[in-house]
């Protein structure tokens, strides 16, 4: 079953001489419980799609489905809900409040969620948990590492149990050990059921994936099942 229906997605920033076509049409499908690679050279319209895909952003047209419900209209507090309930973010940078506690940390989207702090409380401890991390509940950003901290992104983004998980250059400020521990996790989430789609620029991060999609200009250029190995990729037909 899709859980991503996208048709004819279009998106541009700028007008006239200045336009930039982030998106120029694309369709496709992301099958429930995939695991989607997404590449392509900077302004290629890769993180453009993943804006539209997590409901930050909208399309100027197309229609987009999540679950089988056009999302695309829906007005800011049905997005905000649907963003809360179904979604998961993994950012590069972590985002984390550098002056609160890891629990804290995750616990945020319960918060905007309305629900009571004690179940606020066992939650995050059980996400944290899930990522390794239930000795560093109290620690803050600062006495963690890079690692560490984005594991604790990770659990937020588990908290509310989404269906899909969206990664926007998950081990971009982590060095390879790391980046490796990072994808084992994304890569055991997957296993559990979750859909992941992730944007990166490297291909040993991306060999992790199923599916490989590669964008040029706006367009998907290139879609290819790929059995998940870490380095080398050995390609299968799609």
């Amino acid at each position: 079953m899709a859980l991503i229906e996208i048709r004819d997605l279009h998106k541009t920033y700028g007008t006239g001489d200045q336009a930039v076509h982030a998106l120029a049409g694309v369709s496709l499908d992301i099958q429930a419980g995939e695991f989607v690679a997404i590449m392509g050279a900077s302004g290629s319209g890769k993180s453009t799609l993943l804006n539209v895909l997590g409901c930050l952003d909208r399309p100027d047209t197309g229609e987009y489905r999540l679950a089988g419900e056009p999302v695309q209209d829906l007005p800011p507090d049905r997005l905000a809900e649907v963003r809360n309930r179904r979604i998961g973010f993994v950012f590069q940078q972590f985002n984390l409040l550098p002056r609160t506690s890891a629990q804290e940390n995750v616990e945020l989207p319960l918060v905007y969620g309305g629900v009571p702090a004690p179940q606020r409380r066992e939650r995050a401890l059980a996400a944290l948990a899930q990522v390794g991390l239930a000795e560093r509940a109290h620690h803050t950003p600062s006495q963690l590492s890079g690692g560490q901290q984005q594991r604790v992104a990770i659990a937020r983004a588990l908290v509310n149990q989404p269906s899909l998980i969206l990664a926007d250059e998950p081990t971009g400020a982590l060095d390879s050990r790391t980046s490796d521990e990072v994808m084992q996790l994304l890569s055991g989430l997957h296993a559990g059921g979750i859909t992941v789609v992730m944007v990166t620029h490297e291909s040993d991060i991306a060999a992790w994936a199923q599916r490989r999609l590669v964008f040029r200009d706006g367009r998907v250029v290139e879609d290819a099942l790929q059995v998940p190995v870490h380095g080398a990729v050995r390609e299968v037909a799609a």
